[in-house]
C-alpha cells in the first residue's frame, strides 16, 4: 500500500510517502529560498508529497535565523524556483506556514519587540539558537539565548495575524505550491491557543475548549477562503509537549479540533506523533476515533519504519505516512524503502545552517 498512488482530493500523488517539514536553516539574505534549497527539494521529489520547512508568514512570526519567509515579493520569487524544480522532477509540494508566537526572541522581531503569544507566559526551557553568523538552531556553533517573556496578543490584533496567514497562503499559491499546511503543532502560535496550559486568556479566545479552538478555526477559515479548502492541511501534535505547550485533556481537545476541521472540509490533518525516547504512545483507540471523526486525508509522522507504515495504512488509521530524518540523508528514500535497501545515516551536526555538506551531497542508491 505504501507505494500505491493516492488522490489527495484532486491532486494525484505517486505514492503514500510524505516528506514532512524539517527546518534546515539554509535560507539566504532576506529569508529568501535559495537555488541550493531548490536542489534539495528537487532531489526528494520522488516522495508522493513534500511539505516544505516551516515558513514564516511575517517577520513577527519568525522563530529562528535563516528560515524562509512567505511575505515579500522576493521571497515568493525564491520559492518559485523551488516549486518549479520540484514539479519538473515530477513531485508535488505544499508550503508549511507558521507563526512561532512565543518561540522567538527580540533579535528576530520587528524593532526588537517582545514576542507575542496567546498569553504572557514563558515556556519552560524554551530557547532560541542564534550565532554571530546568524545561522540556525543547534548547528554546533550557535549560542543558546533564553527567550524573552512574551506578551499576550490583544484581541484587536488577532484579525491582522489571521489576515497574515491568508495572505501568506495566497503568496504560496503564487509561488507555485500545490497547497499549504498550517503549523498547529509543537508549541507554535496556533498550538499556544489550543492547549489549556499555554492559553490563560479570559476573553473569547480562551477559557472553554470552544474558545481555545477559535483562533485555529478563524485561521483555517480565512486560508480556505483565500485559496480553497481543498488546498489546505494542518499539522497537529496531540501528545507532544514541545516548547512547553501542554493540554490537560489532549484526547478530548484534539478530537474536538478534528470535528471542527472536518466541518470546515480541509484536505488533511497531519498528526505529529511524539518521537523522543520514552515519549507517550498515541493509543490505537485515539487514532480510530480520529478516523471516525475526520473524513479527509490523515497523515501520520513520527519514527515510522516501512513495517510500521504498512501497518498504519492496513489498519486504516492513516492514508499517508511521513518519514522525516530518513529523507535528510536519503533523497531517494521511496526507492530505497521499496527495494529494502540500506539507508544512509544523517550527520546531526549538519542538520541546521551551513552549506551543501549534509544537505544536497547525500548520494542516491546504486540502481
Amino acid at each position: 500500500m505504501l507505494f500505491d498512488n493516492y488522490l489527495l482530493n484532486a491532486l494525484p500523488l505517486a505514492n503514500r510517502i510524505v516528506m514532512p517539514p524539517m527546518t534546515r536553516s539554509r535560507a539566504g539574505a532576506g529569508d529568501v529560498a535559495t537555488d541550493m534549497m531548490a536542489d534539495y527539494y528537487a532531489q526528494r521529489a520522488s516522495a508522493g508529497l513534500i511539505i516544505s520547512e516551516g515558513t514564516q508568514i511575517s517577520q513577527q512570526g519568525q522563530g529562528y535565523a535563516w528560515t524562509p519567509g512567505m511575505y515579500s515579493e522576493v521571497q515568493i520569487a525564491g520559492w518559485k524556483k523551488v516549486t518549479d524544480a520540484v514539479h519538473q522532477a515530477g513531485g508535488k509540494i505544499f508550503a508549511q506556514l507558521w507563526h512561532v508566537g512565543r518561540v522567538s526572541h527580540t533579535v528576530l522581531q520587528p524593532n526588537g519587540a517582545a514576542p507575542v503569544s496567546s498569553s504572557a507566559i514563558q515556556a519552560d526551557g524554551v530557547k532560541v539558537f542564534v550565532d554571530v553568523e546568524g545561522r540556525g538552531p543547534e548547528n554546533g556553533v550557535g549560542a543558546m539565548i533564553q527567550h524573552d517573556m512574551p506578551r499576550a496578543l490583544r484581541t484587536d490584533e488577532i484579525p491582522d495575524i489571521v489576515n497574515d496567514y491568508a495572505q501568506a497562503a495566497r503568496n504560496a499559491i503564487a509561488a507555485g505550491f500545490d497547497g499549504i499546511e498550517l503549523h498547529g503543532a509543537n508549541g507554535y502560535l496556533i498550538n499556544q491557543f489550543i492547549d489549556s496550559q499555554a492559553n490563560l486568556r479570559d476573553d473569547q479566545y480562551g477559557g472553554s475548549l470552544h474558545n481555545r479552538l477559535r483562533f485555529m478555526t478563524e485561521v483555517v477559515t480565512a486560508v480556505s477562503a483565500a485559496i480553497g479548502k481543498e488546498r489546505v492541511g494542518i499539522r497537529l501534535a496531540p501528545l507532544t509537549t514541545l516548547m512547553g505547550s501542554r493540554d490537560d485533556t489532549p484526547e478530548a481537545t484534539y478530537l474536538a479540533a478534528a470535528s471542527v476541521l472536518n466541518a470546515l472540509g480541509i484536505a488533511y490533518i497531519h498528526i505529529a506523533e511524539a518521537d523522543w525516547e520514552d515519549a507517550p504512545v498515541m493509543p490505537a483507540a485515539f487514532k480510530e476515533a480520529l478516523r471516525i471523526i475526520f473524513h479527509g486525508t490523515l497523515i501520520y509522522s513520527g519514527k515510522y519504519t516501512k513495517a510500521r507504515a504498512e501497518e498504519a495504512l492496513a489498519k486504516g488509521w492513516a492514508d499517508l505516512i511521513g518519514f522525516g530524518r530518513p529523507f535528510i540523508a536519503n533523497p531517494d528514500l521511496p526507492y530505497r524503502l521499496q527495494h529494502d535497501l540500506p539507508l544512509n545515516m544523517p550527520v546531526k551536526e549538519q542538520f541546521f545552517g551551513g552549506g551543501k555538506a549534509g544537505y544536497i551531497d547525500y548520494p542516491p542508491a546504486q540502481k
